[in-house]
């Protein structure tokens, strides 16, 4: 069955001078208001003990417009203000029902710059786009069409480190569930291969911050040796930026293919529920699994799955899926990680990768039954000695 979503479409655009000079005053407006309202909710929760509404901080906004210190806060749109006071508003409802940790201010050198228009604020005409106190629309660059006869809800407008100006246009889309088919895949995420499945195909990783780490280092260098505050030092960093964002266009966009294939191609997808949080404090490995980026693919499958009507199944967290014979069922004691190919004691031979894919299938396909058809948490016996402990 159709189903009717919100979908953001990110394109690039180029301002004019007046165009930068304005978004640059409402992205520092929005900062500015974000972090009053938030020390004020701050001072009101920690001395009162009482939380302050939105309405109390719109109530707050509207004095400071007054005020001789701020009233340069009218001079920008309005909307984009509010907009961060909802934002502030909807950080602390998620730090009170214990779904994030408390707001934290915004910072000018370190925040993302971005400020975000409603319908109200924004002209939608003929595929131009026009935003609040300009003239002149913005020159975006379509790279892909808008769903036909969509209508624009929110803007949102941003300015990433390297430089680059973006316009991402929230729009209400349909999207057709794909045909179903037969066939299921069970994914191990890895460093070498970046997905191996169950197939026993693997997906090699591209390694983008690697094969970046000359052009990446040298201007890291370069930076380290111009003097704090001066012009060079901001080209220099603008610089390290623009390896960064090429870094990371780069490994978004094969993310992104690898992942609609396999949404494309498969009914059912079977993953780890891995720990990258705890997995990246391995010193060892943390640039590797930074670089393969393991959370953003499972984001990606977790929502394109929801889009085109697959299923999405995760293994839990503690299934050893690398030390489980996929043919016979026996658990080993150990499997180090060097430890690339092994030998069971039923005589199969694995690799490592694809054995744990086809046990991680297993688990997601069968409700609990492994790939040898007995039970996800066997008895434990040594593949070694071949003997049921």
């Amino acid at each position: 069955m159709a189903q009717i979503v919100k979908r953001a479409y990110k394109y690039r655009f180029y301002h004019t001078p007046e165009q930068a000079g304005e978004l640059g005053r409402t992205f520092g407006c929005v900062r500015l208001v974000y972090n009053k309202a938030l020390e004020e909710r701050t001072r009101a929760y920690t001395l009162e003990g009482r939380r302050v509404s939105y309405v109390e901080s719109s109530a707050r906004l509207t004095e400071w417009k007054r005020s001789g210190d701020y009233d340069f806060l009218s001079e920008v749109s309005s909307v984009p203000l509010q907009q961060a006071l909802r934002h502030l508003q909807a950080g602390f409802a998620n730090f009170f029902a214990k779904r994030a940790g408390y707001p934290t201010f915004k910072s000018c050198k370190k925040s993302r710059a971005s400020t975000e228009y409603t319908r109200s604020a924004f002209r939608w005409r003929d595929g131009a786009l026009t935003l609040a106190k300009m003239d002149a629309p913005l020159d975006i660059r379509w790279s892909r069409p808008l769903p036909e006869g969509a209508e624009p809800s929110t803007v949102t407008v941003s300015r990433d480190a390297a430089g680059r100006w973006f316009v991402s246009v929230l729009v209400e889309e349909t999207i057709t569930p794909l045909a179903p088919v037969d066939a299921a895949v069970g994914v191990d995420a890895g460093i070498a291969a970046l997905v191996t499945l169950s197939t026993g195909e693997k997906v090699t990783n591209p390694g983008h911050e690697r094969a970046d780490r000359r052009r990446l280092a040298k201007a890291q260098r370069a930076l380290a040796r111009k003097e704090k505050g001066g012009s060079n030092r901001r080209k220099a960093r603008l610089q390290v930026a623009r390896v960064y964002a090429r870094i990371t266009d780069r490994r978004r966009d094969h993310l992104h293919k690898v992942t609609t294939r396999l949404v494309r191609e498969n009914q059912v997808i079977a993953v780890e529920d891995l720990a990258v949080r705890n997995m990246v404090k391995n010193h060892s490995l943390a640039r590797a699994i930074s670089d393969a980026s393991w959370r953003e693919l499972r984001r990606m499958l977790e929502y394109k799955a929801q889009w085109y009507g697959r299923t999405l199944s995760v293994a839990e967290r503690w299934f050893p899926s690398s030390k489980l014979c996929s043919a016979c069922g026996a658990l080993r004691d150990k499997m180090p990680l060097n430890v690339r190919e092994w030998v069971c004691a039923c005589g199969a031979v694995h690799d490592r990768d694809v054995n744990a894919a086809k046990n991680v299938l297993a688990a997601g396909l069968a409700e609990s039954r492994n790939a040898c058809g007995a039970g996800v948490r066997p008895q434990r016996e040594s593949s070694q000695a071949g003997n049921r402990r």
